[in-house]
């Protein structure tokens, strides 16, 4: 097992998920956000790329025999470690999203909103034979109705109004090779909108690094688990970088800002991940 650790504060772990998963102790998580593998790739499988018709290959991470195996051994990890109030977070398109929510209902989680992340610059459909994709889903779910959700915050992100589960996000140009990056403004809205400063973020599919380089920056603590070695070192090179603090912060974060909570500034004990071997 290969970890990398900032002190306390961020912890990342290039190995399979369930490994470190299996490690964590129960309820010590506040938040989980998942990207796992859609199972897109394949042979006879195309997709959109530059404006041209490709086979679909992101790589052999992306191909998986048995979805719903897959799926329900790290589910099932991830109600172990969530607390009670907190909350995952799970992005996904209609290859994965079914047994996702299938697996969250027999593992009696409870489900809070199916978000639907609307691209109004998606790619077009190059075969004229169905509808141009242009959504992604992101399950909402808790372990109990005690859950932790931000919603003064997101009534004032949407101009005092309540917020619906249909977000029109443009699609942004990946600032890595990652090829499901999720943009830093989404990443920053769902990371406002389910946790507090100072709680735990955990990204089991950290990709490119994406939610750890904005959980730092919204002052959370963040355990990433990567499997491939080159999308761990970027994103080890992403959410360690001495500028990353510095950056532009976005409307969502402008408007939390002013937002008076004194239980953000409440200081929270972070679980001894770094004890794992």
């Amino acid at each position: 097992m290969n970890m990398e650790g900032d002190s306390l504060e961020v912890n990342i772990f290039r190995d399979d998920c369930l490994k470190v998963l299996r490690k964590i102790p129960d309820n010590s998580i506040d938040m989980i956000f998942a990207d796992p593998p859609y199972n897109l790739s394949g042979n006879k499988n195309i997709t959109c790329k530059n404006g041209k018709k490709v086979i679909c290959n992101k790589g052999s991470w992306d191909v998986i025999e048995d979805i719903n195996e897959f799926n329900i051994k790290w589910l099932s990890e991830c109600k172990r470690i969530l607390k009670d109030s907190g909350t995952v977070w799970i992005s996904g398109t209609l290859h994965n999203h079914p047994s996702v929510g299938f697996l969250l209902k027999k593992l009696k989680f409870w489900i809070i909103n199916d978000i639907v992340w609307f691209k109004p610059n998606a790619p077009p459909q190059l075969q004229p034979n169905r509808l141009a994709p242009s959504t992604e889903l992101i399950w909402l779910a808790s372990k109990s109705k005690k859950y932790y959700f931000n919603y003064e915050l997101a009534k004032e992100i949407n101009g005092g109004k309540q917020m619906r589960n249909l977000w029109i996000l443009p699609s942004t140009r990946h600032l890595t090779k990652h090829p499901t990056e999720k943009p830093e403004k989404l990443m920053e809205r769902i990371i406002l909108l389910g946790s507090k400063k100072g709680e735990i973020i955990l990204d089991p599919f950290m990709g490119s690094g994406t939610t750890g380089v904005i959980a730092k920056r919204l002052s959370r603590r963040f355990i990433g688990i990567e499997l491939d070695k080159e999308f761990f070192n970027i994103a080890k090179k992403r959410i360690f970088s001495e500028g990353e603090n510095n950056k532009k912060i976005s409307l969502e974060l402008e408007v939390s800002q002013k937002i008076k909570d004194k239980s953000l500034t409440k200081s929270l004990p972070f679980i001894p991940i770094s004890k794992i071997e």
